[in-house]
């Protein structure tokens, strides 16, 4: 399922974990500039404890489309993480949004 695929890497990512260039190619519009602008402060980093993730689930608006939302733990804190995927016409999925802590990452904005 590519909710969960996106997931791992966007934890990864915002965990400071992964660099974010592992999630070029993976994202339309301004979205991957806007994790590189996230991503130095780790908002998903917790005090040393690797954060994983527990559960992800999705709404499909419109074929094409998956708007996911993932729980995420590190020890007994709990985290938030929302995220759009659309499907190109090379069927391939890409990142266009990312949601944590009412921080709001959108493709185009």
């Amino acid at each position: 399922m590519p909710r969960y695929w996106f997931a791992e890497r966007l934890l990864s990512v915002l965990s400071g974990h992964r660099p974010v260039h592992w999630m070029l190619g993976h994202t339309i519009g301004h979205a991957y500039e806007q994790l590189v602008r996230l991503a130095p402060g780790a908002p998903l980093s917790t005090n040393g404890l690797r954060p994983v993730l527990r559960h992800c689930d999705e709404y499909v608006p419109q074929p094409g489309v998956i708007e996911a939302f993932a729980r995420i733990t590190a020890g007994d804190r709990v985290r938030a993480m929302a995220f759009r995927l659309e499907q190109g016409p090379d069927l391939r999925w890409r990142c266009a949004a990312v949601e944590l802590g009412g921080e709001r990452l959108m493709a185009g904005t």
